[in-house]
């Protein structure tokens, strides 16, 4: 059989070649190469065993663990599709992507039992339930689950899988500008190049220009690198797939929570030289944490932070400098559509800006005006920060959004990012953010239209807008601007608990301002500039 640009094909080309290497790290599990190949291999064969298929779609409901990884390469060993599935959305979300996803199969921590059961009747494929063991004791029979290992023992641990395709894909599920999820389909090679370096991260032979060549991109001596958002996050486990594609370690974060000490804890004992971030959600506790503990650990192996999915300020990067003076940091550019997108060279044309990349042959910026077809744009010029070449597919049951994301211009498929950008005269990319009204909150993404409808279930609630306004740790936080009904009164904690029982917590508004009637423009369109200023003012403000 021949060797394809597939992460499984990829992962195994590497895992021969250095069998013995420490491949993953996960609190007290450690797994060499070989080990975490025969463990994916083990459950490739029983979710086949189980008839799932070719472009069969798997759920992945799990925190950090060994297991997600071994279940997310199983996936691909025989062209399944895994899903990431958010362990922080409540009902309305996950029956939406239940639904929404066409699942035949869910691996899941023993915990989520009871959440699966309540939507599992909107996913009418899915039959399949393998439970990972937590400290929970959650009734595997509410589901007709099977636990993770004993469905994988008595599995064969060979690699007797069929030949898989460059185009073979997952779909990685984002913030969708409907209210709910949308599934980012990825060919695996477009992945590789996209978002992985093709390759060519660590190694000076750069991208491969054939799958084999992996193999040389393999070091004589590892690095260490730790991912330390969730795996269910895109940029994540993009991470993950780079150290083990170069043969390096990849250690994860177990903890559930985010705990600046632990985290420095796991990096000194693990002898981590990489620590990656996303944005100054995770910057501001580490750093708190440093300086709250002057030379308690041996932080001497780590020489580079990296940030990716989020905006990663400069006063944070600076900071880190004390205490690593020789860190190299490294701030990415990135989306779940557009994968890694260039590092931000430091060269900002613009105070407004959140820095500045090289246009290249798939790197532009895209001009849409009503009536004439999208153009690229010239110097000088704002527009849309867009991509082409190695991008996705589209998105899963969604040809209407797919249609308004994916452009052809001059003979070319192009991917609109939704960030704001400007072409400037020296032909670099200035990126602006979001052009849309995304909030993205600590590298999560949050639309207002989700919120709102979350708002408006409110008895009290007559109308909502929804903000982004700066927080020094979330890089922006959520802000609601409403309108009561006559006659009622609104305290936050009242309305925060409403909006938990619809949205993910990370989702909710962190204040709300009360206003006596919400800014429209003449056509009824909601007046998003408006209500940011009325915010960010302060006014109307309630406790």
């Amino acid at each position: 059989m021949g060797m394809h640009f597939n992460l499984a094909d990829l992962f195994e080309a590497v895992a021969d070649k250095v069998p013995e290497r420490e491949a993953l790290v996960c609190g007290d599990r450690r797994s060499s190469f070989a080990a975490l190949d025969a463990g994916a291999n083990q459950m490739a064969h029983y979710l086949a065993a189980q008839g799932v298929k070719t472009g069969d779609h798997v759920g992945l409901y799990m925190y950090n663990c060994s297991e997600y990884l071994e279940a997310m390469l199983a996936c691909f060993k025989i062209r399944a599709v895994p899903i990431n599935v958010n362990y922080r959305y409540v009902k309305d979300e996950l029956l939406y992507i239940f639904d929404n996803a066409d699942m035949v199969a869910c691996i899941h921590h023993r915990e989520f039992i009871p959440a699966i059961a309540e939507v599992r009747d909107a996913a009418k494929k899915l039959k399949i339930f393998v439970s990972v063991a937590d400290e929970t004791n959650e009734d595997l029979s509410l589901i007709g689950a099977v636990d993770y290992h004993k469905a994988t023992e008595t599995q064969s641990k060979a690699r007797d899988f069929a030949e898989r395709a460059d185009d073979d894909y997952f779909i990685l599920y984002t913030g969708g500008t409907t209210g709910m999820p949308k599934g980012v389909m990825w060919p695996h090679k477009n992945v590789f190049f996209a978002a992985m370096g093709g390759g060519g991260h660590f190694s000076p032979l750069g991208p491969c220009e054939k799958p084999e060549d992996i193999r040389e991109r393999v070091m004589e001596n590892p690095l260490r690198g730790i991912a330390l958002a969730p795996l269910m996050h895109g940029a994540s486990w993009w991470y993950a797939c780079i150290q083990l594609l170069a043969g390096n370690t990849l250690v994860l974060n177990h903890n559930r929570s985010f705990d600046g000490d632990k985290v420095w804890q796991i990096v000194a004992d693990e002898k981590v030289h990489a620590v990656q971030i996303v944005g100054d959600a995770m910057a501001i506790p580490l750093l708190d944490s440093l300086a709250a503990n002057p030379d308690r650990w041996d932080l001497s192996n780590v020489f580079n932070v990296g940030s990716g999915g989020a905006i990663f300020s400069e006063a944070k990067q600076e900071a880190f400098k004390k205490f690593f003076p020789n860190v190299f940091i490294t701030n990415a550019f990135g989306s779940s559509e557009g994968g890694q997108m260039g590092m931000d060279n430091g060269s900002k044309k613009t105070a407004s800006g959140l820095g500045n990349v090289s246009r290249t042959d798939y790197m532009d910026v895209i001009v849409e005006e009503e009536g004439k077809a999208p153009r690229h744009a010239e110097m000088g010029e704002t527009g849309i920060f867009a991509r082409a070449g190695y991008i996705p597919m589209g998105y899963y049951n969604d040809p209407v959004k797919t249609a308004k994301t994916f452009l052809e211009v001059d003979g070319k498929r192009w991917l609109l990012t939704g960030d704001a950008a400007k072409l400037e005269d020296d032909g670099s990319i200035t990126v602006f953010g979001r052009g849309s009204n995304c909030i993205n909150s600590g590298g999560e993404k949050i639309f207002p239209e989700e919120v709102e409808v979350a708002l408006k279930a409110h008895e009290g609630i007559f109308d909502a807008l929804v903000v982004g306004v700066a927080d020094e740790r979330w890089g922006s936080r959520v802000s609601a601007v409403i309108q009561a009904r006559k006659g009622i009164k609104l305290d936050l904690n009242n309305v925060q608990e409403h909006c938990r029982k619809h949205i993910a917590g990370y989702k909710v508004p962190r204040e709300i301002h009360i206003i006596e009637e919400l800014p429209r423009a003449p056509s009824g369109k909601p007046d998003y500039k408006t209500a940011k200023a009325f915010a960010e003012s302060g006014k109307g403000a309630v406790a």
